[in-house]
């Protein structure tokens, strides 16, 4: 695909292996590939997600230790190659687990030659515990991996405005203004006369010292190049507007600047491990075209919720594929997607905070309805009595006036205990999910 303004920004539920396939087979090519896949780092994340608050398990394991996790990366990133245009760019974001590991497997499918930078992104100026910062140095940068393909590509050297301590060093003045002293390090001849003539050499002020000139602040465009030592920008602080509760979302500014540098108006970004969304936010800001692959519904949901806030129309600004569109695929969910599925289509907000199987999975506040409702989902057939029992026990803790189980049976035990608490004053609803598939039932 060598002109991209026809082409419609596109989310992908699925396993980017497959989707990436589906791309190669479409004969669709990106100019810029960011990833920050899951790191080898054996964590286990239960998290919230934003003021929604979404809730998954992210996980983060791979047993069978290094070789399984870069055998598992090494089959996505040669798709991830054959995607990418000839003049793109490649971009791996990781950290101290596997970086080195990483690298090796870079250079293998790249190319030695075609790595440009091992950036260091400074996150955060802790990290670990305090046990751990005893024994060694505290760790805290990401590295990120920069790739070309070809002999060609795009790059607009990222700047930034001069530093207060930069600044500092423009401290001489003439009638021309502040200046600073700039060694010059070679020149031929006729820039020393130049130099001369304008007034602005400074001689040497001992033998064998070299020359300076002055180098004016009102002549200088005030900004410096960024060198691949990235320390001005910050991790998302837990209040930022941007925060969505995804335990490893990036800041937007760290995405505006790779995006920026590697591609231009029109060109066509992927990131195949997208997340919450993070670069194809930044990218539909930046008009750049865009396709996100993530293998997580609830993820998909939050990017479409992002996109919405950003003005994106779903069908309209980029198509979406791949969410469960049938009853098997639903049930296949892994229990906290299903859960998140269907609390999400249920226009309800999730928990903050994990629950057990007695608690409240999501709720309706009184906007929805005149009474705080409580939600319980169970992924299994035949749901009886004792889960009815149980969760009035959760509804009169929490101080609902209303309830909602929604599972793919019930038995008949468990509509007559909704009979008996009902005659106590609290309303359960029992909901199936093939009624609630199909429009069959009104919340």
């Amino acid at each position: 695909m060598k002109n991209n303004s026809s082409f419609k920004n596109l989310l992908i539920c699925g396993d980017n292996l497959e989707a990436l396939d589906d791309l190669i087979k479409k004969g669709i090519q990106v100019d810029l590939i960011y990833l920050d896949p899951p790191f080898f780092s054996n964590r286990h994340y239960e998290v919230v997600w934003g003021d929604e608050a979404e809730v998954r398990s992210f996980k983060d394991r791979w047993a069978g230790g290094i070789n399984v996790y870069i055998g598992w990366m090494r089959e996505r990133v040669v798709k991830m190659y054959d995607v990418l245009k000839d003049t793109g760019s490649f971009y791996l974001h990781c950290d101290w687990h596997a970086s080195h590991y990483l690298k090796v497997m870079l250079d293998e499918i790249f190319g030695y030659h075609n790595f440009r930078n091992e950036i260091a992104w400074r996150r955060t100026p802790f990290s670990g515990s305090s046990k751990s910062r005893s024994q060694q140095l505290p760790r805290s940068h990401d590295s990120i991996l920069f790739y070309v393909k070809g002999d060609k590509w795009i790059w607009n050297a990222p700047t930034k405005p001069y530093s207060d301590e930069y600044l500092k060093r423009f401290k001489w003045k003439d009638n021309r203004g502040f200046y600073r002293k700039t060694l010059l390090k070679t020149y031929s001849q006729e820039t020393l006369e130049k130099l001369k003539e304008e007034n602005r050499l400074i001689e040497p002020v001992r033998l064998g010292a070299k020359y300076s000139y002055k180098q004016y602040l009102s002549e200088s465009k005030r900004e410096c190049l960024i060198d691949d030592i990235w320390t001005d920008i910050n991790m998302i602080n837990p209040v930022a507007k941007e925060r969505l509760g995804y335990p490893t979302q990036k800041p937007e500014v760290l995405l505006e600047r790779i995006i920026k540098a590697s591609s231009d108006k029109e060109k066509l970004v992927l990131d195949p491990f997208c997340g919450c969304g993070t670069a194809m936010g930044v990218a539909h800001q930046l008009k750049r075209k865009w396709i996100g692959i993530d293998i997580s519904p609830t993820a998909i949901g939050l990017i479409e919720k992002r996109l919405e806030k950003l003005g994106a129309i779903k069908g309209k600004d980029y198509d979406s594929t791949g969410m469960p569109t049938t009853l098997s695929e639903l049930k296949s969910l892994e229990p906290f997607e299903f859960q998140n599925w269907i609390i999400n289509e249920m226009k309800a907000k999730q928990s903050k905070r994990l629950v057990s199987d007695m608690g409240i999975d999501g709720y309706y506040d009184k906007t929805i309805f005149t009474e705080r409702a409580g939600i319980q989902v169970k992924q299994s057939e035949k749901v009886g009595r004792n889960v009815v029992d149980n969760f009035e026990t959760a509804l009169r803790r929490g101080k609902y006036e209303k309830g909602f189980i929604v599972a793919f049976s019930f038995t008949r035990g468990a509509h007559e205990e909704v009979a008996r608490v009902k005659g106590k004053g609290l309303d359960i609803k029992l909901i199936s999910v093939e009624d609630f598939f199909y429009g069959k039932v009104k919340i």
